[in-house]
């Protein structure tokens, strides 16, 4: 979840005669989740990694399967087709600390309750993903990420199950996300556009761990049940290795929000319109601009729902009022022999837009409020584009 790119510090690590080193009975295993960063959007959702702390080998890093590298060719579109690589990189405790330090986050350890088998194990686990060959994974944001990759080595590793107890109240994966970014009006926007109903969908108690803080919360409260029946908890000590900085307060007043600017357009628009009528005058560049719009945006939904691997992006019920078939309306518009067909295209758009405004609170998808006026300002215009088709098949 960090684009950073961390220079390898730990390069004991890529030494063969180091991997074969066993952890100390003292080494400790710890989870350092850190709280959400609002200055920057992929960090809005937190970050966990997990500690290797071994004061007998002079040994304290930090294993942090959150890595990407914005450099990489085609990297924006490989992200939006859902095929971002990332990666597991490791870093020593204090660079990592100070960075987080310096942003103003908190970050909180969870030493592990392991034995000194179950240590082992796990260091081995970490050692064998970071071989070259296994470094680097396949990125899906809901079910494998920085958060879930953690659970799932600890998860396999320990001696005994593993027990979440006392599940949270149940969300939706949209409810989760929507909350990390409330602060940026935009992000929500963009996220409640490019994610489909099965965002609304509740997420199962462990599939919520994808998220950091969910992930801490219910390691705090999860059990081990050994093989012989005894059952001891999961973390045996909680510290607070940084204070998140309470005098940095993010500005969320936006004045430009998605509401207001979509609100904006809709009376704009709308007054166009009335002068259009008043006039008996039309002006095509409103229609070919508004719908070109809608249209790309509809390709990009297309291609998000149908083409993108990205999890919750198909059915998307946005695609009912953003579609690539605006795109071809807009020929329509602007071909006067073609006056009948752009007639009928009015016609069906404007009814599909009606249906859409009439049953928005029982399509089973969260749409944003922000929706609202632009679907009405398609509307408007498809109603318009009647009343001016009626009026010519009538002369």
């Amino acid at each position: 979840m960090r684009k950073i790119k961390y220079s390898l510090l730990f390069l004991l690590i890529c030494i063969q005669g180091y991997t074969q080193v066993q952890l100390s009975d003292s080494a400790r295993i710890s989870i350092l989740t850190s709280s959400p960063y609002d200055e920057e959007v992929y960090t809005v959702y937190g970050h966990a990694a997990i500690r290797i702390n071994d004061p007998s080998h002079n040994l304290d890093i930090i294993f942090n399967y959150g890595l990407f590298d914005f450099s990489k060719p085609n990297f924006i579109y490989r992200f939006a087709k859902g095929e971002t690589d990332y990666k597991l990189g490791v870093i020593d405790f204090q660079s990592y600390i100070i960075e987080y330090q310096m942003r103003g986050s908190e970050v909180t350890e969870q030493v592990l309750n392991l034995t000194t088998e179950e240590k082992g194990h796990i260091w081995q686990a970490l050692l064998e993903n970071y071989l070259p060959e296994n470094r680097v994974y396949r990125y899906n944001f809901f079910f494998d990420n920085c958060a879930t990759r953690p659970a799932a080595i600890i998860e396999k590793q320990i001696t005994g199950h593993l027990t979440y107890n006392d599940p949270p109240q149940p969300k939706t994966f949209r409810e989760m996300i929507n909350y990390c970014t409330r602060n940026h009006a935009w992000l929500t926007f963009g996220c409640d556009l490019a994610l489909g109903s099965p965002t609304d969908r509740e997420a199962t108690p462990h599939e919520m761990m994808f998220l950091p803080e969910y992930l801490k919360n219910e390691f705090a409260k999860a059990t081990i049940t050994n093989p012989d029946g005894t059952v001891r908890k999961l973390i045996s000590e909680t510290n607070r290795l940084t204070i998140a900085d309470e005098d940095a307060e993010f500005n969320n007043e936006e004045l430009f929000s998605p509401i207001v600017c979509s609100l904006a357009l809709f009376l704009l628009v709308s007054l166009i319109t009335y002068v259009e009528w008043r006039k008996k005058k039309y002006f095509l560049i409103i229609d070919c601009l508004l719908f070109s719009i809608a249209g790309i945006g509809g390709v990009i939904l297309c291609f998000l729902s149908f083409i993108s691997v990205h999890p919750c992006t198909w059915p998307n019920w946005s695609l009912v009022w953003l579609q690539p078939l605006d795109l071809v309306a807009v020929v329509l518009f602007s071909v006067k022999k073609l006056k009948k067909a752009a007639y009928y295209y009015h016609f069906i758009n404007f009814a599909a837009l009606t249906l859409m405004l009439l049953g928005w609170h029982f399509i089973p998808q969260h749409l944003n409020i922000a929706f609202i006026p632009l679907v009405a300002t398609l509307w408007l215009r498809s109603g318009y584009g009647i009343y001016r088709g009626n009026n010519t098949l009538i002369k």
